[in-house]
């Protein structure tokens, strides 16, 4: 008996070929959309480092897990402006603090208005080392930080090991592609702009080191170009207390009325 003239045999040979057929588009089609999504990335970082100004308007929210495992959320908004290669304005207004921050290439200034707390270092350098600056240093993250880098994709990028276009999605009316990347320490996802000013219009980041998976939520909206050099220099207001940046109160988007619980 020849099994492969069997009925049977020639129906799993169907099947199978069928079954790998499948597989082989499916796999290529993964890869075509990792590789679409890699190049969004790469073509909204291009984007964003070739602009020599840019401002816009944020809403941002951060997930907290307190020491009795309830995860809550801090809401904030307000506004950035950078002109490259060595000056930024943020401002940030929430619910405990109204916080400004200005570099202007030789100094740095952070104002807290509700306190009020005033505070200033000389500090020369540019955006990137300002960024670093204050995160490592200072421990005062600027939101979305990453893409404010004369290189974004360098950083977003570095260490991803599962890249994934999710399709399209709307944001402030703006139709955006949605991506999602996968590394070691985080998970984040970013919308980027259709269009030729491919933008991102949120950027959610989530901390896989904390119980409860914490989420940073980044909105962008008034996406523009252009700020005065004035922008980029700040006075203290008439009564504010001088202070050591480190020492100003609820600078932070945490405040100390938040018990946060440790990372694992």
């Amino acid at each position: 008996m020849r099994f492969g003239s069997t009925p049977a045999l020639a129906g799993i040979c169907k099947v199978s070929a069928a079954a790998m057929l499948l597989t082989v588009v499916c796999s290529g089609a993964l890869r075509a959309d990792e590789a679409f999504a890699r190049s969004r990335i790469d073509e909204m970082s291009r984007y964003l480092a070739a602009q020599s100004t840019l401002s816009f308007n944020f809403d941002s929210s951060l997930d907290v897990v307190t020491a009795d495992d309830r995860k809550l959320t801090i809401a904030s908004s307000g506004g950035l402006a950078l002109q490259r290669p060595d000056k930024l304005r943020v401002i940030r207004q929430g619910g405990f603090a109204s916080v400004e921050v200005a570099f202007d290439g030789k100094v740095l200034s952070v104002l807290n208005r509700d306190a009020p707390a005033f505070a200033q270092a000389d500090f020369a350098g540019t955006i990137d080392t300002l960024v670093r600056f204050l995160h490592d240093e200072l421990g005062r993250p600027v939101p979305g930080a990453d893409l404010l880098l004369t290189d974004p994709a360098a950083v977003l990028m570095d260490g991803a090991r599962d890249v994934k276009d999710l399709g399209a999605g709307v944001i402030g009316g703006r139709v955006c592609d949605h991506f999602a990347v996968r590394s070691a320490d985080v998970d984040w996802q970013i919308w980027i702009a259709r269009g030729e000013a491919p933008y991102p219009c949120r950027y959610v980041i989530t901390n896989k080191d904390v119980a409860g998976w914490p989420e940073y939520r980044l909105d962008v909206s008034s996406w523009g170009k252009g700020a005065a050099a004035a922008e980029f220099t700040l006075e203290p207001p008439a009564g504010a207390k001088l202070a050591d940046i480190r020492q100003i109160p609820d600078l932070d988007e945490v405040p100390d009325i938040f018990v946060i619980k440790e990372a694992n």
